[in-house]
């Protein structure tokens, strides 16, 4: 029992250097792109959103898997798409081993497997909100002068949009192009349109 519960101790050290691994694609130009844990955060969110829409009801299957479905990669490392035509990584193993002897081995272990074989309703909605992450986040570059959004459009239609599972996702797609990263803090309540400075504007007039 000694040996287990140390082990889970030290899987809950490895989850905190998620926070320390980036993405790959930043090196793309840019080092400001989420890090990992911060990609598995809005995952979570994401997922949780198109079962939603979906009317999948079984949202806590749903987190356990967003929580688990990138982890490896904290000893696999992330692989972009230029990368991925030259490595190949042991991301059964590196679950296998982040797991070993903790109390999430048995489940999560099964939620992993699940995830990867794209079979279940669940697995399918937290791959699409993996890649409608990324879509996300392009956005959220585009707005700070990164232009690889349009340089990938067409690969992103044809390698994301096209190959969601759900229509749910494919919505959240169409819209997240259209999409102002910008409008949830200029259009929401703020100092400007609700607080103190619009009684300043209305005395201006």
């Amino acid at each position: 029992m000694k040996k287990s519960f140390k082990r889970n101790l030290e899987l809950l050290y490895e989850i905190g250097c998620l926070r320390f691994i980036p993405r790959s694609w930043q090196r793309f130009f840019n080092p400001n792109f989420q890090n990992l844990a911060e990609h598995h955060l809005r995952v979570i969110w994401m997922a949780l959103l198109i079962a939603k829409m979906e009317k999948v009801k079984d949202t806590d299957k749903i987190m356990k898997m967003a929580l688990i479905h990138d982890i490896a990669e904290s000893r696999a490392g992330d692989v972009d798409y230029l990368s991925r035509q030259y490595v190949q990584r042991a991301e059964d193993l590196g679950i296998k081993d982040m797991l070993f002897e903790t109390l999430f081995e048995q489940e999560f272990l099964t939620l992993w497997k699940e995830y990867e074989e794209r079979k279940s309703v669940e697995s399918k909605i937290v791959k699409d909100a993996d890649g409608l992450d990324v879509d996300l986040e392009l956005k959220e570059q585009e707005s700070m002068g990164v232009p690889l959004r349009k340089k990938w459009r067409g690969s992103r239609k044809y390698a994301v949009r096209d190959r969601l599972f759900t229509k749910s996702a494919k919505k959240l797609w169409d819209q997240i192009q259209t999409s102002d990263p910008h409008d949830w803090h200029v259009k929401g309540r703020n100092r400007y349109n609700g607080g103190d400075w619009l009684k300043y504007k209305l005395k201006s007039k």
